[in-house]
């Protein structure tokens, strides 16, 4: 391969061609795969707890399940995920066309943006919060209105304040990301009372699975089948522990998930996912403990950042922990980084003083605490 230095730049377009609303847009960074960092920093181990990846990888079952699918690799997968959105509707007692399935919850973000909103129309999401709920509308030319939380939480009142006739979606997350604080029923439940009523609220369930409070919505089953007008989001990819192989769902009227669908591309989740998420569905006791070990996980995370003079956002219901370290922000993620701990900066989530961190293991917890100690030894 030539390398890229020694290459003539490609013959670009003018600048007509590109679109304005993507002008303010810049593409999203991914972390660094661990093997890449090990390699340019030397390192002979690296842990990562950027991503809110779960600890554990698919279940036993779904293991099996995406073997069996390889074998049919030559072939597109079924474009429709006809079997997989039959089971999610029976699980949940609504009908097969109230549901969608794509790559990821995010996904679903992505193609309910495109099959509702145009240029120059609302949406209102709380910040910081998941990035998508303000990049993929910018994408399409709308107005993102972004609602400050109220000491890390979602606040609701603001954002009802912030509808207006131009509001077409808004995003009210159950758990939110980055901060891991719980958006409670009554608060949902309020908002989605007084929201009016030309407003599809998007309900991010993402990490449902991992809450176990008696104070914990469930937007399926309390607002959906209730009549209320939103859209529940979920998702394989956190306590399924099929974050790489990408597959999420939402659940909604069937008018709106008709609408996703025309938008969305033909064959859209791959065969082994679909196969593993199926496979899933019946790993209640698997999910249960896994819920169980995360618990103890963000006990002793949280445990190990205050010995170090952190005060992280509590409680937090989710896998992972926000804490505001200040301006040295940037020099803390580097230092963690050159001795093999990978964490989240937050300045794409409009938090630049901050980190997330994920819950991991007992061991990468502890690895995470003698690297810390050993940052701040130096220091």
């Amino acid at each position: 391969m030539v390398p890229r230095s020694e290459t003539t730049p490609l013959a670009g377009p003018g600048p007509e061609l590109i679109r304005p609303a993507l002008d303010g847009l810049v593409p999203y960074e991914p972390g660094k795969p661990v093997e890449t960092v090990q390699r340019e920093l030397g390192l002979e181990r690296v842990v990562k707890l950027a991503s809110n990846e779960g600890p554990f990888g698919p279940f036993p079952i779904a293991v099996e399940a995406i073997e069996r699918a390889l074998a049919e690799s030559n072939r597109y997968p079924d474009g429709g995920c006809y079997r997989l959105r039959e089971a999610l509707a029976g699980r949940h007692g609504v009908a097969f066309e109230e549901v969608v399935v794509a790559a990821g919850a995010d996904a679903v973000i992505g193609y309910v943006c495109q099959s509702t909103l145009d240029a120059g129309d609302e949406v209102v999401t709380p910040w910081p919060s998941f990035p998508s709920y303000v990049l993929d509308p910018m994408k399409l030319g709308a107005r993102t209105v972004r609602v400050e939380l109220a000491e890390g939480r979602v606040d609701v009142d603001a954002l009802l304040r912030a509808v207006t006739p131009r509001t077409k979606l808004a995003f009210l997350p159950t758990v939110n990301n980055p901060t891991g604080t719980m958006t409670s029923r009554d608060d949902v439940l309020r908002f989605l009372e007084e929201v009016p009523g030309h407003v599809l609220t998007v309900v991010d369930e993402a990490y449902i699975d991992y809450v176990d409070e008696p104070s914990f919505p469930d937007a399926i089953e309390e607002a959906a089948k209730r009549g209320r007008h939103v859209l529940a989001l979920r998702t394989f990819s956190k306590i399924y522990g099929l974050a790489g192989l990408r597959v999420g769902y939402g659940v909604g009227a069937a008018p709106v998930i008709a609408a996703i669908r025309k938008v969305q591309r033909a064959f859209d989740v791959t065969t082994p996912a679909q196969e593993a998420a199926l496979a899933s569905l019946d790993g209640a006791a698997e999910v249960a403990r896994r819920r169980a070990v995360n618990r103890e996980a963000m006990t002793a995370l949280e445990s190990v950042l205050r010995e170090h003079g952190f005060s992280p956002i509590s409680p937090a219901v989710g896998n992972f922990l926000f804490v505001d370290v200040g301006e040295d922000a940037d020099a803390l993620n580097d230092a963690l980084l050159r001795r093999g701990v990978i964490v989240r900066p937050m300045g794409s989530f409009g938090a630049p003083s901050a980190l997330r961190i994920t819950a991991g293991t007992p061991d990468e917890i502890a690895f995470l605490a003698e690297q810390l100690a050993a940052v701040f030894s130096k220091a």
